[in-house]
């Protein structure tokens, strides 16, 4: 195991989640609702946030989702990569289902449900913009938090670091064509210039920005891995406040919406529970059918199925604005996910022994 692994697993150890990542559901839902009354209470203040913006790109939301984005770019050990061969069938299964089918299945989901089973709660305009927003999550598969629900369900912390890291590689030359070809399809129309850009900001400069301090760090410290897990625990405070800072400031924008019609964000929630299962399940029983051992299985599964929230809301943003629907849908997105992921993580745990003996026949 190497040594960025050893960090990984000793941080895991323990309470993995840690006590802020373990409510993380709890902290967002009072956020939303901090949100809700500073929206309706100072609607004066964020009218004024909203318009500091270069190019469609709001400076506030960018600073505080950069806060978020930028520690877990550090901890991306592209070197991993010289292992990309010691697990193919793992790689085949992360990448197809993370590329070929999650995007996809979320946009055929987000049709489903808001152009047909919804039809009668949400106007066919918010229906766009809550697709629009499904879209980008389902197109952002998770990144750090992986390191977390592996280590839940004991998966291998070696190829859970070359995935991450090739995921990240993928997801600069694959996210803004997936996106724009289902947006397209969704009848989004689709601002190539400001997606593009949105890219560059979001996944392009913080990758480089964190590969760069990554390897300052290791020279600084003769390539001791512990200065890297010491420079993002010192950043995790930003990471914290930038989220919860940023669903104040998407609910107070939707501050109005929300009261006028509550329901909306449950009928968000249905259908992205549903994908996260969904995609889980494939992942994880194409996994079972190639006899793939559990320790890979498990982060296989729980890739796809979590997002890379914070630049889905990013991105929702910058495409769409603050008050958009799409920016709502990506917020839920933030909601359901931990209590979703920690029951895919409770019930890899709990058929772990099946897995084994059924795998081994």
């Amino acid at each position: 195991m190497s040594a960025q692994c050893e960090i990984v697993v000793k941080q895991a150890s323990g309470d993995p989640l840690g006590f802020f990542g373990r409510y993380l559901t709890l902290w967002i839902a009072l956020c939303i609702g901090a949100g809700i009354l500073l929206g309706n209470v100072f609607p004066a203040l964020f009218t004024l946030i909203s318009q500091v913006e270069v190019s469609h790109i709001n400076l506030v939301v960018a600073v505080l989702i950069w806060g978020m984005i930028y520690p877990m770019m550090v901890s991306v050990d592209f070197s991993a990569l010289k292992h990309i061969g010691e697990r193919p069938k793992g790689l085949i299964i992360t990448s197809v289902t993370n590329w070929l089918i999650k995007p996809f299945t979320m946009a055929l989901l987000g049709m489903l449900f808001f152009n047909l089973l919804f039809k009668q709660w949400v106007n066919p305009e918010d229906a766009k913009a809550y697709i629009a927003g499904m879209i980008l999550l389902g197109s952002a598969p998770c990144t750090a938090m992986v390191f977390v629900w592996s280590q839940l369900t004991r998966g291998d912390a070696t190829y859970t670091l070359v995935q991450v890291s090739l995921n990240d590689l993928i997801m600069v030359f694959a996210y803004a064509p997936i996106v724009a070809f289902l947006l397209g399809i969704s009848d989004v129309i689709v601002p190539w210039e400001t997606l593009l850009l949105s890219v560059v900001l979001y996944i392009v400069i913080p990758l480089v920005a964190g590969y760069l301090t990554r390897v300052q760090l290791l020279k600084q410290h003769n390539g001791n891995e512990q200065a890297v897990n010491q420079f993002t625990e010192h950043l995790k405070p930003l990471t914290i406040i930038g989220l919860l800072l940023t669903v104040i400031l998407l609910f107070g924008f939707q501050g109005q919406t929300i009261l006028e019609k509550p329901l909306i964000i449950l009928l968000i929630a249905i259908p992205l529970t549903i994908q996260s299962l969904g995609v889980a399940g494939i992942a994880y029983y194409w996994a079972w059918w190639w006899r793939v051992p559990l320790t890979i299985t498990a982060p296989v599964a729980l890739i796809g199925s979590s997002n890379f929230f914070e630049l889905a809301v990013a991105v929702a943003i910058s495409l769409f604005g603050l008050q958009s629907g799409a920016a709502l849908a990506t917020v839920v997105g933030v909601l359901v996910e931990v209590p979703v992921m920690l029951f895919i993580v409770y019930l890899v745990n709990k058929n772990a022994a099946t897995y084994a003996r059924s795998i081994a026949q």
